[in-house]
C-alpha cells in the first residue's frame, strides 16, 4: 500500500526522498539525460524547494530538499518537469518515472547525517567509482532547526544502512558532513559502460 503523501504545506519540514525509472531502466547512465536531471533539480531549486544534497544513479536519485510548499507538489515539479523535457529533447514517447516515491522526514542531525553517508556511499555500493560525479551535496544549507549545539555519530534508521556497514568512520562522516565545513564535491569522469539492459535506450545513445 503506498503511504500517505502531504497534500498541504511542509511547514519546513526536511525529507530524504527516493524515486526510481520505470521498471528500473537505467536512463541515467546516459550523460544527456543525467545532465538534463541536474538541470530540472537545480530550475525548481529556491521556488519550490530547498536543495541540500542529491545523488542521481542510473535507475533512481535521492535527494535531500526542504519543501516551501507541498512535498508533493516539489516531487510533482522534479519528475513531471523532467518527463516533459526529456520527452521533448530527446523525442522519448514512453514512460519515464515508476510511480510515486518514497520519504523519510529528517529529524535531527544524526538523522541527516546518516542519510547523507546514505547517498555517498551509494556509488561506491553500486561499483560505480568513488568519486563519483553526478551528485552534490552542501549546497543549500542545512535548516537552522537541525543544527545541533555538537555533532554525535548515529546508527540511523530503517531508510539507510548502517554506518558501519558502509565502510565509513563515523568521524570522518561527521567532519564532512559538518555544517559550513565542507566543500562542494567536484566532478571526475565516469566509466560508464555503454551496454544496457533495455533496448529502448540504445536509439538516445
Amino acid at each position: 500500500m503506498r503511504p500517505a503523501r502531504e497534500s498541504v504545506k511542509s511547514s519546513g519540514q526536511t525529507y530524504f526522498v527516493s524515486s526510481q525509472t520505470i521498471a528500473r531502466r537505467p536512463f541515467f547512465r546516459h550523460e544527456r539525460w543525467v545532465l538534463l536531471m541536474e538541470e530540472v533539480l537545480q530550475h525548481y531549486r529556491g521556488d519550490s524547494y530547498l536543495l541540500h544534497a542529491y545523488v542521481v544513479m542510473p535507475d533512481h536519485f535521492h535527494i535531500i530538499i526542504t519543501p516551501r510548499e507541498s512535498l508533493e507538489r516539489a516531487m510533482q515539479n522534479i519528475k513531471g518537469g523532467f518527463s516533459f523535457r526529456a520527452k521533448r529533447a530527446f523525442n522519448w514517447k514512453f514512460d519515464i518515472w515508476q510511480a510515486g516515491f518514497s520519504d523519510h522526514r529528517i529529524r535531527d542531525i544524526e538523522d541527516w547525517n546518516h542519510h547523507i553517508s546514505y547517498m555517498r556511499y551509494n556509488p561506491v555500493k553500486a561499483k560505480l567509482a568513488v568519486d563519483y560525479r553526478y551528485l552534490a551535496f552542501d549546497l543549500d544549507p542545512i535548516p537552522q532547526r537541525l543544527k545541533p549545539s555538537f555533532l554525535a555519530g548515529s546508527d540511523g534508521g530503517p531508510e539507510a544502512p548502517p554506518l558501519q556497514k558502509q565502510g565509513l568512520a563515523e568521524t570522518e562522516v561527521l567532519t564532512l558532513q559538518k555544517p559550513g565545513s565542507a566543500k562542494p564535491m567536484g566532478r571526475a569522469e565516469v566509466p560508464f559502460t555503454s551496454h544496457s539492459n533495455t533496448g529502448l535506450l540504445q536509439r538516445n545513445k
